[in-house]
């Protein structure tokens, strides 16, 4: 039976409306923190940030930018980020995001298919990228250079514009209120483009309401309040890290920002956030790490560890029914606290209420093992056409292995001939730009959004995506295999694994393309005979061989014949976003890794007879 959801309405008719209001009932408090050239946290007021937009907003006006002109922001997650992406919606802009690895042709095509008027690039080699193709951006009629030097042209640096923009701000008073007066929900605001898994990326059309329906949506939920800390270090250019600046505002929290993920738990255990969203990868490398250091470490040590897991456990499944230990379970948890879980729980500073993840599947079992730790991690489901943020499980409601309820004012059902889920509500966009058959054969005109997952619903309305619509496996004995749900298992019971790609469309039995972490390999390595070897020479060994095919009969136990992994290959390297791999939030791009490793793939299936 279909349950009209909860109505939300939000209070401000626009993004940079919601961040002034913000300012003018917090200008004291602490916005963000960001570490400076010598490495130390510095940190800005609302008061701060409000002037910095101002400033960057005036600059854009100074410049001529009109109302829904496109303004980009080719750049790493760090504070002038959220400044250029604030002062553009403050002007009037709509932000157009582009993930600093993209190559020149790949800016070329996003700046031009969005026409976007002016950009904010990072630094000179983020510059160089837009000189090589400038000559094909005939629209684009300035860059604005955060780490760089400008050109007295065509190249301006962030200082130059903010410090025109105070001046134009002086000599124009009250025009950027004005502008931003001038706003309504239905106005653009932000152009992501989906990084895709084949074919040239679409442009995601968020308009003001999409974001407001989320911040305010967000706060409904219960996720977020005041005193959080957030720590910030998601793409920015990405649906996932813009929803969260969107959730700050309604909420009026402190984020620490800084993109760089191998700073990521050193800085944790400084920053002590609250809360943090993450990509599933980052669980599964702390999980790897644990878990393998344990195992390196054997003897006592490892017995401990093993007991702690076990009393975690059962500690765990008593809470997610919703009781706690009592007796002589609650003082062995107590140990293992002290003795174990501790020590995990300080590497995230300590003070962590929850996790969320989202942008691709968590496996379950990892889930709950960082639940036996106490470390609850919130999964939550979404897509960039959704503004990322439409189901999240609630810390006071959750199961692991789905994706929670939706958020007040999220309308969802499942499809009657195959469960693909669709959305309707204000978070959906607006439509793809320029690519209205596109548009049309995922939006209806009603408004519901065909998301291409398949669903489930659980007994207390909550959401299991079982599989994405165009992943499913089709055996040629016409089975159906969900990848997803393997590569979850195999994650889970095989700490050295980095990536699996499960295939076997049409094929009469199953594969996978595997690669290992190189850091726990070489841990794993050293004190044996073939410490010292590199990546390729260890993936070539019997030996590690042999590790693989015992996890693969592990993951294998239980499943029906027609699911199980029949072989396998190890790659002599890791998939990474520069080979096109993965998508910038660390996704794999699975018809692509396909594609690569075919040869490979149809070798496992000569003369085979299983």
């Amino acid at each position: 039976m279909h349950k009209q959801p909860k109505e939300v309405r939000p209070e401000h008719p626009s993004f940079p409306a919601m961040l002034f209001s913000r300012v003018a009932a917090t200008p004291d408090t602490e916005a963000f923190r960001f570490p400076d050239a010598s490495e130390n946290w510095r940190s800005l007021t609302w008061a701060d940030v409000g002037e910095r937009a101002r400033a960057v907003a005036g600059g854009l006006l100074s410049l001529g930018i009109e109302v829904e002109q496109r303004v980009g922001v080719l750049s790493s997650t760090r504070l002038e980020w959220i400044l250029a992406d604030f002062g553009s919606m403050a002007a009037g802009a709509a932000t157009t995001t582009v993930y600093p690895s993209s190559t020149p042709p790949e800016c070329q095509y996003i700046l031009s298919d969005s026409d976007t008027q002016i950009v904010f690039a990072e630094d000179d080699s983020q510059v160089a990228k837009l000189r090589e193709v400038r000559d094909q951006l005939p629209s684009l009629r300035r860059v604005i250079v955060i780490d760089g030097q400008g050109d007295g042209d065509w190249v301006t640096t962030l200082d130059e514009l903010m410090a025109a923009g105070k001046e134009w701000n002086e000599a124009n008073p009250g025009a950027v209120d004005e502008r931003v007066e001038s706003l309504r929900p239905e106005h653009l605001a932000t152009l992501i483009y989906t990084s895709g898994t084949t074919g040239q990326p679409k442009g995601v059309r968020l308009l003001h309401r999409c974001w407001l329906y989320e911040a305010t949506a967000m706060m409904r939920s219960g996720l977020i309040r005041a005193d959080d800390v957030q720590y910030l270090w998601l793409p920015l250019s990405h649906s996932f890290g813009k929803v969260l600046l969107a959730g700050q505002l309604a909420a009026g929290f402190a984020t620490a920002v800084d993109g760089r993920i191998p700073k990521l738990v050193e800085n944790l255990a400084v920053v002590r956030p609250t809360f943090m969203a993450a990509a599933p990868r980052i669980f599964e490398k702390v999980y790897n790490k644990v878990v393998s250091g344990a195992r390196d470490a054997g003897g006592l040590k490892l017995k401990i560890f093993t007991w702690a897991v076990k009393v975690g456990r059962q500690v765990s499944q008593l809470r997610q029914r919703g009781e706690e230990p009592t007796g002589m379970l609650a003082l062995k948890y107590r140990i293992a606290d002290r003795l174990v879980f501790s020590k995990l729980q300080a590497t995230f500073g300590g003070r962590i209420r929850y996790f969320i993840s989202g942008s691709a599947p968590l496996s379950k079992d990892i889930a709950e093992f960082f639940h036996a730790a106490g470390i609850l991690i919130l999964e939550g489901y979404g897509l960039t056409e959704t503004s990322a943020a439409t189901f999240c499980n609630r810390a006071e409601n959750y199961a692991f292995g789905t994706v929670g309820l939706p958020l007040d004012g999220t309308d969802f059902r499942l499809a009657e001939e195959d469960g693909e889920i669709l959305i309707r509500g204000d978070g959906v966009m607006d439509g793809y730009h320029n690519k209205p058959e596109a548009t049309a054969e995922v939006l209806s005109d009603d408004g519901w959004l065909r998301t291409g997952d398949i669903g489930e619903v659980d007994s207390k309305g909550r959401l299991k995506i079982t599989d994405r619509k165009k992943d499913l496996i089709k055996t040629s004995g016409g089975k159906y295999v969900a990848p997803q749900l393997l590569e979850g298992r195999f994650k889970a019971v095989f700490p050295l694994v980095s990536q699996i790609v499960v295939h076997g469309d049409k094929r009469n039995f199953c594969t996978a393309i595997i690669t290992l972490d190189e850091e726990r390999l070489a841990d794993w390595a050293a004190g044996r005979e073939i410490a010292g070897k590199s990546y390729r020479e260890l993936t070539e060994l019997p030996e590690v061989l042999a590790e693989v095919q015992a996890a693969v009969d592990e993951m294998n136990k239980g499943l029906a014949s027609y699911e199980t992994i029949k072989k396998f290959i190890v790659l002599p390297r890791d998939l990474s976003i520069e080979e096109g791999e993965l998508t910038p939030s660390l996704k794999v791009k699975r018809k692509a890794v396909e594609k690569k490793y075919m040869d490979q793939l149809d070798a496992l299936y000569e003369g085979a007879l299983v």
